[in-house]
């Protein structure tokens, strides 16, 4: 057997219209009504026809763990199912799901207060850099306070995080193919989520976590892991850690991992591995229509 790891994206990765091809499935409808009943407001309606609102925090990491979580648990009901399980920042919560970490439900609440709490955390700027001399930019950051790593994304690929000044500071003084601000509301994966990230703690420390069914990298420590305890402690640094996604890339073939599917909407994941690693089979599960038979 193929050894497969599962692999979910997080913010950025939304595009209108995702999950509306999953709409005629009478599983995914009650999917969809428990998840208005948790969130307040209508997960699909935001999808089709909210552009604008797909593309504020505030929605779009619940939008996203209903969508790929419904995506995950279709792949599974016709048999499939992971070795391994990795998400990039929001998408870390619906490896957690599907690894049998917490329910459905509860993983939805953690990911509304995380997305409300990260939304209010505003005053950051987030940048992306392609092509850069890499120890340049971590010998400038280290020269330069209120900045960080944030994502690790790639040999070529990297997004910083911080606060305005520090963040153009660091723009301007490496070189890069390509330097753009991100649209996100604050600056996370940094320490100026500090205060977020404590609420969010008290949060989790409630939620009990079951032991993995199989083995999570985490974004903060790319190890495999199935101990509640040490994931719980992992998640609960997240939103002030780097998201270090190149190492969980190389941890990959480390693990006799094959073949990698990214299941959720565009082709993120699948991209930046193949840019880190050779020698992978790697597919996408974006929509209804890419569904194994």
């Amino acid at each position: 057997m193929t050894k497969t790891a599962w692999v979910f994206p997080g913010q950025g990765s939304q595009t209108l219209g995702m999950g509306k091809d999953l709409l005629d499935i009478p599983s995914v409808q009650e999917k969809f009504a428990q998840a208005e009943a948790i969130l307040g407001w209508s997960v699909s309606e935001i999808c089709q026809n909210e552009e604008a609102k797909l593309s504020q925090t505030l929605y779009t990491q619940p939008c996203l763990y209903v969508v790929e979580s419904i995506l995950a648990d279709l792949i599974r009901e016709r048999g499939q199912q992971p070795d391994l399980v990795a998400g990039h920042s929001l998408g870390e919560y619906v490896a957690l799901y599907v690894a049998g970490v917490f329910e459905w439900s509860v993983g939805l609440e953690l990911v509304k207060r995380r997305a409300e709490l990260m939304d209010s955390a505003a005053g950051g700027l987030m940048a992306a850099m392609i092509n850069f001399d890499r120890e340049k930019l971590e010998a400038i950051i280290a020269q330069t306070p209120d900045v960080v790593l944030a994502n690790d994304n790639s040999p070529v690929q990297v997004v910083i995080s911080g606060t305005p000044e520090a963040v153009q500071t660091v723009m301007t003084q490496v070189k890069a193919k390509r330097a753009l601000p991100l649209k996100v509301s604050g600056a996370f994966h940094s320490h100026l989520m500090a205060a977020a990230a404590a609420e969010f703690q008290d949060i989790l420390e409630s939620i009990e976590f079951q032991t993995a069914t199989v083995p999570v990298l985490s974004n903060v420590e790319p190890e495999p892991a199935v101990d509640a305890q040490i994931l719980k402690q992992r998640l609960t640094q997240q939103m002030t850690g780097s998201v270090r996604w190149r190492e969980i890339s190389l941890a990959l073939p480390a693990q006799g991992i094959e073949k990698v599917v990214e299941i959720g909407p565009g082709n993120v994941l699948t991209g930046l591995i193949k840019r880190t690693i050779a020698d992978l089979i790697l597919t996408n599960v974006r929509n209804a229509a890419e569904l194994p038979n």
